[in-house]
């Protein structure tokens, strides 16, 4: 296949993953993201799975995903904070800034376009066409969507079901300087700790730190509170100090001291005291809505869907950015081997379909077990 005209809509791993891969194959490529101020210093930390480990090595970066802090057990706690079950499975969490900032530095910089919001793309048989906020256009020959929970490219695949659906729970979110974590709370350090009751679920783990730091005293807590809320409940949720309303989650620094009190008044009446401990230290809390979405098309005639744009992962499965590098490791390879655009598309979502498909059962699964 000749060389394509690629734009890809979102700039976060998804689309850089696709950006790196196809640029080097020879494509046009262009990411426009809709952030003004880039996404560095958003995430915290993930589990590098098996297409994680496999893109990075085309990448060139796959010693990031070496480089982490490692949780030797798993342990579940109980409502007074006893330890009730302790299984030797150790894993290694990465830095998800700087896994970005690597992968980032492999794509060319003047292609990466930020303050870049995507309103609409209208498909065709000679190309897709992409309209910004700010009026204007650009057309490719294929438009790639990773832009994820809330993408604007679905809609070009099948408008009629291009919505999220509501869990029924939300995660509380929070991440913090291991420094600051309470003497009382240290049993949580160095392993992965659970607690599970009615309607909710917390855990936590240790993160290396900002610029990837994995010395003892250098890395973040990372904790995370499920719990279930009400779907009328979701838009109060969302809204910020300044009034802002979000559409799928409060970022951090939104929440008004007022909710920030209540929440940590939450914790110690219903967490272990180590995790209302972690909770109370905590001054800019975020929160995540739980959605789900399953695409009914994974592709147009020149549009196609990567990562939470065409199935969205409940962040219990650990999996989101995995199932997103197996997505554009098997575009790109269809894109590299098919004679034509319209039979790449074809093979890529008869790959990929299944797989997206299951990991969001999955998902389900574990939400329904957990929760």
């Amino acid at each position: 296949m000749k060389p394509l005209r690629i734009r890809i809509i979102g700039g976060s791993l998804a689309g850089l993953f696709a950006g790196v891969l196809l640029q080097r194959d020879g494509h046009d490529v262009r990411i426009y993201e809709r952030s003004t101020l880039g996404l560095s210093g958003r995430g915290a930390g993930l589990v590098a799975q098996r297409e994680v480990f496999q893109i990075l090595r085309l990448i060139g970066v796959e010693r990031i995903a070496h480089i982490g802090v490692v949780a030797k057990e798993r342990i579940i706690l109980d409502r007074a904070g006893q330890v009730v079950q302790t299984v030797a499975t150790p894993q290694t969490q990465i830095s998800w800034d700087v896994l970005y900032d690597s992968v980032a530095s492999r794509f060319t910089a003047d292609c990466y376009r930020l303050g870049r919001q995507a309103v609409q793309v209208v498909d065709g048989d000679a190309g897709a066409v992409i309209g910004f906020a700010d009026g204007s256009t650009d057309q490719a020959d294929l438009v790639i969507g990773a832009d994820g929970i809330g993408s604007v490219v679905r809609r070009a695949v099948d408008p009629e079901t291009s919505e999220n659906s509501f869990a029924g729970y939300i995660a509380w979110r929070g991440l913090i300087p291991e420094t600051i974590l309470p003497e009382a709370a240290s049993l949580l350090l160095d392993r992965f700790a659970f607690y599970l009751a009615p309607g909710a679920q917390a855990l936590g783990y240790l993160v290396p730190g900002p610029a990837g730091e994995v010395s003892k005293g250098d890395r973040r807590y990372n904790w995370v509170w499920y719990r279930r809320v009400r779907p009328d409940a979701l838009a109060a949720l969302f809204t910020d100090r300044s009034g802002r309303s979000h559409a799928f989650s409060l970022p951090r620094g939104g929440l008004p001291e007022d909710r920030l009190q209540a929440l940590r008044r939450d914790a110690a009446e219903s967490l272990p005291p180590q995790f209302a401990l972690a909770v109370s230290v905590e001054g800019a809390p975020s929160i995540q809505g739980i959605f789900d979405y399953q695409a009914k098309h994974m592709v147009g005639r020149s549009v196609a869907l990567i990562g939470d744009a065409a199935f969205v992962v409940r962040p219990h499965t650990a999996m989101g950015v995995s199932k997103a590098a197996g997505d554009v490791m098997a575009l790109q390879r269809h894109l590299a081997t098919q004679a034509d655009l319209r039979s790449a598309l074809a093979g890529f979502e008869q790959e990929r379909r299944a797989v997206g498909e299951q990991i969001a059962a999955y998902g389900r699964r574990l939400g329904a077990s957990a929760l």
